[in-house]
C-alpha cells in the first residue's frame, strides 16, 4: 500500500493566515520523499473556507515540486468549467516539465452552486463545459497545430507550449461523486476515477458502472479507483473519537455552508439527485457514520476477488485538513486506490 498527502483546506483568515498555511503545507510536502509518501494532491475551490485556500492546485503543486524529488503531483481536481483550455494546457505542460514528469491531472465538473454564480456560468452548462474543455485540453497536449470550434471555446492552428514531458500527456483522473454518467465517461475514455462515497451503498454500483464502461471501451485491466473518506488513526477508539470528531464536524460544516444552495432550489438538470444527496450528507454526522469496532480477536473478512497483487497495487492518500508544527497531523482525510470494488 502507498500513502500520500491530500491538501483540502477548510479554513479562513481568522483561523490561519494564508502565509502560515502554505508555509506549514510546504514543510509537510518536503517530508514526503523521506517518509516514502508517493503523491501530493490538492483540490480547486473558491471563495469559501471550504477549499477557498486552493483556487489553483497547479500553483500549489509547482511549489511542492521544488521541495520534492520523487513524489507524484496530483490535481484533485482542476475545473474546466472555470478555466480556458488554452491556458490550462500550457500550465499543465509547464508543471510537467518543472517536475520532470511527475504530474497527474485530475479533472472535475465542479459542484458548488455559489462558484458557478460567481463565475457567471450556468449549472445547466456544467456537463457540456466539462466534456468540451477536457477534449480540447487533451488535443492540445497530444498534438501540435490544433484547431477546435466549440460551444464555449474555439481556436485555430495552436501548438501549446511547453510540450508535456510525459507522452502523450500526464495520466488523467476524473472526479466523480454521484452521477453514473460521469463514472461511465471516465471508463469510456480510459481515465482513472477519484470518488467520494458520500452515499456509500451506492458507490459499489457506480464503480461497477465505471469498470463496465472501461471494459466495453477495450481498455486493458479494470481501471483505477480512488475513494476518499474520513479517517482518524489513534491507539484506541476513544482517543480517535476525541481527536477526530471536532475537525470532522468542522469540515462538514464548511461543506454545509458551501453547498447550501442545493437545498434552496439550485438547478439539478446536470446534477440529478444532488439536492437529496446533499440533504442526506448535511443531516449526517461523523458519529453516526462510526460503527462499533471489530474485536481484535474477530477474523478479518476478505474478498475472493482481492489478490495479493491487487493489495500491492493499492495506494492510500492521506490529506491534512490543517497543518501543524509537528511532522504529521493526527487529523486526516484518507483516500485509497482499490484494485477491486469489494470492501475489505
Amino acid at each position: 500500500m502507498q500513502f500520500g498527502l491530500n491538501f483540502f483546506p477548510c479554513i479562513g483568515p481568522d483561523e490561519k493566515p494564508a502565509e502560515r498555511y502554505f508555509r506549514e503545507a510546504m514543510h509537510l510536502c518536503s517530508l514526503t520523499d523521506e517518509l516514502g509518501y508517493t503523491h501530493i494532491r490538492q483540490v480547486e475551490h473558491y471563495f469559501k473556507p471550504y477549499g477557498g485556500y486552493s483556487p489553483n492546485p497547479l500553483i500549489f503543486l509547482t511549489a511542492a515540486a521544488m521541495c520534492t524529488k520523487n513524489t507524484r503531483l496530483v490535481t484533485g481536481a482542476v475545473l474546466p468549467a472555470f478555466n480556458k483550455p488554452l491556458k490550462m494546457a500550457g500550465e499543465i505542460g509547464m508543471l510537467d516539465g518543472i517536475s520532470n514528469g511527475r504530474l497527474e491531472v485530475g479533472f472535475a465538473r465542479a459542484f458548488l452552486p455559489h462558484e458557478f454564480a460567481a463565475f457567471g456560468v450556468s449549472l445547466d452548462e456544467s456537463r457540456r463545459r466539462f466534456t468540451e474543455g477536457l477534449s480540447q485540453i487533451t488535443m492540445l497536449l497530444k498534438n501540435e497545430k490544433v484547431s477546435s470550434k466549440g460551444e464555449f471555446n474555439s481556436f485555430a492552428n495552436i501548438t501549446s507550449l511547453p510540450r508535456p514531458t510525459q507522452k502523450p500527456h500526464p495520466p488523467f483522473w476524473i472526479a466523480a461523486t454521484n452521477t453514473p454518467e460521469t463514472f461511465a465517461f471516465a471508463g469510456q475514455h480510459g481515465c482513472k476515477v477519484m470518488a467520494i462515497p458520500l452515499d456509500p451503498p451506492k458507490m459499489r454500483d457506480l464503480i461497477g458502472t465505471y469498470r463496465e464502461a472501461w471494459k466495453k471501451a477495450g481498455h486493458a485491466g479494470s481501471g483505477h479507483v480512488m475513494n476518499t473518506f474520513f479517517m482518524c488513526c489513534a491507539p484506541t477508539r476513544e482517543e480517535a473519537m476525541a481527536v477526530g470528531l471536532g475537525p470532522c464536524n468542522t469540515h462538514l460544516k464548511g461543506l454545509a455552508d458551501a453547498a447550501k444552495e442545493w437545498l434552496t432550489g439550485a438547478s439539478t438538470k446536470d446534477y440529478p439527485g444532488y439536492d437529496k444527496l446533499m440533504a442526506h450528507v448535511l443531516a449526517d454526522t461523523p458519529r453516526n457514520r462510526c460503527r462499533p469496532a471489530r474485536p481484535s480477536s474477530a477474523p478479518r473478512r476478505t474478498s475472493p476477488r482481492c489478490s495479493a497483487a491487487t493489495t500491492k497495487r493499492s495506494a492510500a492518500s492521506t490529506a491534512c485538513r490543517c497543518t501543524s508544527r509537528r511532522a504529521t497531523c493526527r487529523w486526516r482525510w484518507q483516500s485509497a486506490r482499490f484494485g477491486c470494488s469489494r470492501k475489505r
